[in-house]
């Protein structure tokens, strides 16, 4: 199945907690959809981590953790689906 939308829309989305990536959620796309996507994730990752957040507003500091941390587990449960079923990405 292609991917509804913007790819980067959905690392958006991971990013934010709207949307989680599991195996059987992955199972409906191609292996090229899959390569987007994890491409995307690391882009919106790297847009997160050039936030400059002023140290004292902890509120804001554990928001783009929070957010990063949501990325980097979308992106180990992505890779391992990969690796599971031998898709090259």
């Amino acid at each position: 199945m292609a991917i509804a939308g913007n790819p980067k829309k959905i690392a958006q989305d991971i990013a934010d907690g709207f949307v989680s990536l599991s195996p059987p959620a992955l199972k409906r796309y191609s292996p090229t959809d899959l390569k987007l996507i994890l491409a995307n994730i690391g882009i919106v990752q790297r847009e997160i981590r050039a936030l400059q957040v002023p140290l004292e507003d902890v509120l804001q500091l554990k928001e783009k953790n929070i957010r990063l941390m949501r990325l980097n587990q979308g992106e180990v449960v992505l890779r391992s689906f990969c690796k599971k079923h031998r898709i090259p990405i």
